[in-house]
């Protein structure tokens, strides 16, 4: 039964730092009406340096060729971003924050184990992108700003617009993409001429295994969003078409992320640049334009923000999943706690970006792709579309959650025995292209979470029946 906390007025016009947290968003109470919001939020977002950044480690680190490279761009992105976009439509259908939305697939206990990964999720992104920040100030300076300065920098401006929350997010991230895609273009016309294009490597097992690698590092950067996706627009009316929302947010996704992932790959490949990676690669391409050009790596410094605030603010909420007394604290607290946290990482790991950002994209798409298919097999095929919204800080209404565990824990198994990484290649992979392996961990997760929650789920629905469609509807 819900409490009188279970539903709060949430405008997008309150003032001052945004002081509720994942208290579910009535209907009468909604005021987000941009609906083109949905794109520029994940427009700006994406559009970065560390997707360049992404893009440009095909060649020097997967040893693909140029049009391999691109296909895999284009087929990962949009197999990543389809989930994105779809849980993006139960933001304004629900009026629940995303991780809050595990909880009907998931139950009480299982919806904090998963929250508990997506933490690890927020802090690690935004490790990853302050990383690459930091190197572009430490270039910018000619290494009189050392790295870790410029880490603290990115990472106090990002923490600002965070902490106070939902329509700052929002009118940051609605013109923030503007200025990037301009230096975007520019970037494309200085180096444009001097592109090698690659070839492609023999169609063999090894090549193979590097393309389904580098797709994972796709897919993860892609599917990274779909743990905070609703958070974005819960304040937006009930009654927004599910279809514009979808189209607007993979649109939003994808095409910032093939775009400038073909960027990167094709920096990579100008002999100047050789050996270089992450900002200082970056730098090294607007060098020719001189003060000009440094004025701009400025701004691509800054860029990093708009990549990091979604992972700041859903931090925020994703800690008040862990249970009523986390509910209890601030969401802004939470935030800056995360964003002391990230620090501490990103200060060593920096020392090694590369290995770092590709160690981690696929270790991203390992637990999300299971994650992601147990919602949407809740949604279509047990719920379909119909949730008792009011219970949702409710334990005794919610599942059990025992079928989504064991099913997310049997897609990490599937992981387990695909994944291909530097430090441990699994059975399945080792026996498709020993002894370097072909990481095929998160298409396994998937295919084992799925074919295990179809089973699972009907069986614990016999103990703890869905509320009925019409209570749900009624609810609705």
């Amino acid at each position: 039964m819900a409490t009188d906390t279970d539903t709060v007025i949430i405008s997008e016009g309150e003032k001052g730092i945004e002081t509720h947290g994942i208290e579910r968003v009535s209907p009468e109470s909604r005021t987000h009406i941009r609906i083109f919001d949905n794109f520029t939020m994940w427009l700006s977002a994406n559009l970065v340096i560390s997707t360049v950044v992404l893009g440009a480690i095909a060649v020097p680190v997967f040893n693909l060729g140029f049009w391999d490279s691109v296909l895999a761009i284009i087929i990962f992105n949009v197999l990543g971003v389809l989930p994105v976009a779809f849980f993006s439509t139960l933001g304004p259908k629900l009026g629940l924050r995303q991780m809050t939305i595990s909880r009907f697939s998931f139950g009480w206990v299982g919806a904090i184990v998963m929250a508990l990964f997506n933490i690890a999720a927020c802090i690690g992104w935004s490790a990853v992108n302050v990383i690459v920040g930091g190197q572009l100030v430490q270039a910018l300076s000619n290494g009189a700003i050392p790295r870790w300065v410029g880490i603290l920098i990115i990472a106090i401006l990002t923490t600002i617009v965070s902490i106070y929350g939902y329509k700052y997010v929002h009118r940051y991230e609605r013109f923030a993409w503007i200025p990037m895609a301009l230096i975007f273009v520019v970037l494309a016309f200085v180096a444009g001429p001097h592109i090698t294009i690659i070839p492609t490597p023999a169609l063999n097992i090894a090549w193979l295994a590097s393309f389904i690698s580098f797709g994972g590092a796709i897919y993860g950067f892609a599917t990274g969003w779909s743990s905070y996706a609703s958070d974005y627009n819960v304040n937006q009316p009930e009654d927004t078409p599910a279809s514009r929302v979808f189209w607007l947010t993979f649109l939003g996704v994808t095409i910032p992320c093939i775009v400038l992932e073909i960027l990167g790959l094709s920096l990579s490949t100008v002999v100047a640049y050789k050996g270089k990676g992450g900002g200082d690669l970056l730098a090294a391409a607007l060098q020719p334009l001189g003060p000009f050009g440094t004025f701009l790596l400025v701004l691509l410094a800054l860029s990093v923000i708009a990549n990091n605030i979604p992972n700041d603010y859903s931090l925020g909420l994703t800690m008040q999943v862990l249970g009523k007394p986390f509910q209890r604290v601030p969401r802004a607290v939470w935030t800056l706690i995360g964003a002391v946290v990230y620090i501490l990482i990103a200060l060593p790991a920096a020392q090694n970006f590369n290995a770092t950002l590709e160690n981690f994209l696929l270790l991203i798409a390992y637990w999300l792709g299971p994650w992601a298919v147990i919602l949407v097999l809740e949604h279509f095929v047990f719920r379909r579309g119909k949730y008792n919204v009011e219970d949702w800080n409710n334990p005794e209404m919610l599942p059990a959650g025992w079928a989504a565990l064991v099913s997310m824990a049997l897609g990490l198994v599937g992981v387990y025995l695909g994944a291909a990484q530097l430090l441990f290649v699994g059975p399945i992979a080792y026996l498709i292209h020993p002894p370097f392996g072909m990481d095929v961990g998160f298409e396994l997760g998937v295919i084992f979470a799925a074919i295990s929650y179809l089973i699972l789920r009907p069986i614990e629905l016999r103990s703890r029946p869905i509320p009925s469609a019409a209570v749900a509807e009624a609810e609705q």
